[in-house]
């Protein structure tokens, strides 16, 4: 009862019927539970066939630590698969991310010190390292350990290139070269990798991708090495927590309260117009449903006061921490399997299965059972962080193994209560890595040898990541010589997967000839035809592109919507080389496929600074002035004439130095540098009038939250458009009065908000004591009576 007395009294006052008691159920005993209780969540719940809470006492009085073999006894895995143990402390401890290498070593990211309590004390301390984890007897668990690199600061993630390492240690991007396993250079590959955000919400994945670049999620660069040089590119903005592809190339990642985003089109194409906010056929929902099915009561999540975060067994019912997916494509599994999305979500301890399938321009997907998932433990303690398909074809699956999972910026004084009454702070030394097998069946490991010959041969193999890491082999050792074999697998077109990989190969080596790619873009396959547009840029030049030229008019000619969207993003690369030609093309998509809205986005992508002209012009060949080209190019010059008047950002963060800080630690990687939102983040805060309205509101949001849609400059923003929730932060220790003064002060005059009253540390604290032991997040109904 003492933790119901913590809230609010508004908050028990206005929260429904069943909510209320809900929260009393899970304190009070369970006699008293059936026999005054049960006949009202009869009432509410209708049928209660399923409501665990009738059924059993599930009170989470504590949660043990368990052995890694414990463990695996608490989980609930599909039918025909077994979990088996690869590594566990004092192994590995606090794993995050891996690598495996070509020896079937294990390169694991260990961030030890990552919230050692609720208010992350010593979490600036260089505990982090980089290990490798061998199996020295062949009975698939590891049993060795070496540290490569250590005294590092919440190391998140690492790729593995040529004779080195990408280490991401925020705020840098380290590229270590190696000798025997050990480091003996260092080199700064960018000192802005995670300039801003907070541990939650910094890039990381360092992703090596089909078509040879390296890319993060919860980022907009990505990055390549050329010889002594690394090449820095923009991109899309993606994802959170983890990112992963397709046999496609195309990535998959998710935010933290949504089950899978992803892309429709090649990842290296369309980031080239500054002024469009978002791009058509980029970071797109691909599974719909983000509902969870735990095997346990889950009342340590960070919002689970909340109406509707828990159901009536106190189990979370939304995703709430979805991190780290992966698209298996290994023969180890079934074929059914194949091309599945495995999304991990520790704060409900569980795996989720979607199947996806391609629908012309669409990925599409859904959930792959009904009420259950492909894998749940009763074990608080589990926390999946990150999946990846292994070198037997099994799915390897990263254990943070802890109980502390919310970083402190959002970590609410709920949580903190849950914390405290299950002891879940300590220990900090655990971590484990499991791998999920079909009963009764090994994955073969592939054996790579130095032989580059042998390496073309593994590009056709049955398992992904032997096929990309032969590739990027091949190209880590610069093995030019196998140019002839890698065309020959081109043109002989009986493996679709191995054709990619030759191609990709073959560019990434730099050998790659225009009369390699002529061929493909006339291939039957779509998406043999799609990897040849893609890959087209990299052979493109002044003595070659009028050959290319008559061959995309004929593609844009024969109704194929696809191939129109890929050329209408390469007219970006035969611009330099003829602005006219490049123009006529984009003209002759705008008349033929105006309407189409991947079209029409591919066509703006090329439009900097001329998207007014080109307007004009495009409506001499389709007057039609209604459909999408048209629309989309009217809403890219409005965010144009509105970013002449956001240029001021700079004068304002002089004035509020602090703030501005704070608004690229804690607000950027939402809503944006430019104040106007992140597509599935968080909607505008330029000219929006909840930031430039009543200061009481905007501080409520600041300090408590907001939750459900919300309604900006006239269009309303909601799930899944945007996350559901903005965070709080409010209780954390980090924050004074005056910082969140100063916040509000920087968002309230920045871009095109000019509000004229000044908010104060007295403000700030007026707000906390009107609203003295609130927990519950705002809607905008209950901003909008406060005034009243």
């Amino acid at each position: 009862m003492r933790h119901i007395e913590q809230l609010s009294l508004e908050f028990i006052n206005k929260s429904k019927q069943v909510y209320v008691l809900k929260r009393a159920l899970y304190f009070l005993p369970l006699v008293v539970l059936i026999a005054g209780f049960s006949f009202l969540v009869k009432k509410n719940q209708g049928d209660t066939k399923n409501s665990v809470l009738i059924q059993e006492p599930k009170k989470a009085t504590s949660s043990p630590v368990l052995t890694a073999e414990e463990g695996i006894k608490k989980m609930h895995v599909e039918d025909g698969f077994t979990v088996k143990l690869v590594a566990s402390e004092p192994l590995t401890t606090a794993p995050v991310a891996l690598n495996f290498d070509e020896k079937g070593r294990i390169w694991v990211v260990e961030m030890e010190n990552y919230m050692p309590d609720t208010v992350g004390t010593g979490e600036d301390q260089p505990l982090g390292k980089v290990a490798i984890l061998s199996d020295k007897n062949g009975d698939g668990v590891m049993d060795d350990r070496k540290v490569v690199i250590d005294s590092l600061v919440l190391p998140r993630a690492i790729c593995l290139i040529e004779n080195g390492i990408l280490v991401a240690e925020p705020p840098y991007l380290w590229y270590y070269d190696l000798k025997d396993d050990k480091p003996i250079n260092r080199t700064l590959v960018d000192a802005k990798y995670a300039d801003a955000g907070n541990v939650e919400h910094q890039p990381n994945g360092l992703f090596r991708a089909l078509d040879n670049w390296i890319y993060s999620a919860k980022s907009s660069k990505r990055y390549r090495k050329k010889g002594s040089k690394w090449l820095i590119e923009k991109t899309h903005f993606r994802g959170q927590w983890g990112i992963t592809q397709d046999d496609q190339g195309r990535l998959f990642y998710n935010t933290n309260s949504e089950n899978l985003l992803g892309d429709y089109f090649s990842p290296g194409l369309g980031a080239t117009n500054k002024h469009q906010r978002s791009v058509s056929g980029y970071v797109k929902k691909i599974v719909a449903d983000n509902r969870v099915y735990p095997v346990r009561p889950t009342p340590g999540v960070n919002r689970g006061y909340l109406e509707g975060v828990l159901d009536d067994s106190l189990r979370l019912v939304n995703f709430t921490a979805a991190c780290g997916p992966v698209i298996y494509n290994a023969d180890l599994f079934s074929q059914d399997y194949y091309g599945n999305a495995f999304v991990a979500e520790p704060s409900a301890n569980l795996i989720k299965r979607n199947i996806l399938k391609d629908d012309g321009y669409r990925i599409d997907g859904r959930e792959a059972y009904v009420k259950k998932e492909f894998l749940a433990s009763e074990d608080e303690r589990f926390r999946p962080v990150s999946l990846y398909v292994g070198p037997d074809g099994a799915m390897y699956v990263v254990d943070l193994y802890r109980g502390i999972i919310q970083h402190k910026t959002y970590l609410t004084p709920y949580l903190k209560n849950e914390i405290k009454e299950r002891s879940l702070t300590q220990p900090l030394s655990c971590g484990r890595i499991y791998k999920v097998v079909p009963t009764n069946k090994n994955g073969e490991v592939a054996k790579f040898s130095k032989d580059p010959n042998q390496l073309v041969s593994l590009l056709q193999h049955p398992n992904g990541w032997v096929r990309n890491k032969a590739q990027q082999l091949l190209l880590d050792g610069k093995y030019k010589a196998v140019a002839p074999a890698l065309r020959k697998n081109l043109m002989a077109g009986n493996n679709a997967l191995g054709l990619t990989h030759s191609l990709w190969t073959l560019e990434g080596l730099g050998v790659l000839q225009p009369a390699d790619v002529l061929p493909l873009l006339k291939q039957a396959d779509s998406k043999i035809r799609t990897q040849a547009l893609t890959v087209l840029p990299s052979v493109l030049s002044k003595t070659n592109y009028q050959q290319f030229l008559p061959v995309l008019q004929k593609m844009i000619n024969q109704d194929d919507s696809l191939a129109a969207t890929y050329i209408a993003f390469l007219a970006h690369y035969v611009q330099p080389l003829n602005a006219v030609a490049a123009k006529q093309l984009l003209l002759s998509l705008a008349k033929k496929y105006g309407a189409n809205t991947y079209v029409a986005d591919a066509i703006i992508s090329n439009l900097q600074d001329k998207e007014t002209a080109f307007y004009k012009e495009a409506l001499r060949v389709n007057p039609d002035s209604n459909i999408a080209i048209y629309r989309q190019l009217k809403r890219v010059m409005t965010d144009v004439a509105r970013a002449r008047n956001n240029s001021n950002a700079g004068d304002i963060a002089k004035l509020y130095p602090k703030g501005a800080a704070l608004f690229g630690t804690i607000c950027q990687t939402c809503h944006g540098k430019d104040g106007n939102g992140v597509p599935a983040l968080a909607p505008p805060l330029n000219n929006s009038e909840w930031v430039t309205g009543d200061k009481n509101k905007l501080l409520a949001i600041i300090l408590y939250g907001l939750t459900g849609p919300v309604k900006v400059a006239g269009k309303v923003y909601k799930a899944p458009e945007i996350n559901g929730d903005m965070p709080s932060i409010g209780a954390s220790k980090e924050f004074t009065d005056s910082d969140i003064a100063q916040v509000s002060n920087f968002i309230r005059s920045s871009w095109l908000n000019k509000a004229t009253d000044i908010v104060t540390a007295a403000d700030v604290a007026n707000t906390r004591k009107r609203f003295k032991n609130r927990e519950k997040t705002f809607t905008t109904d209950e901003l909008n009576k406060l005034s009243k």
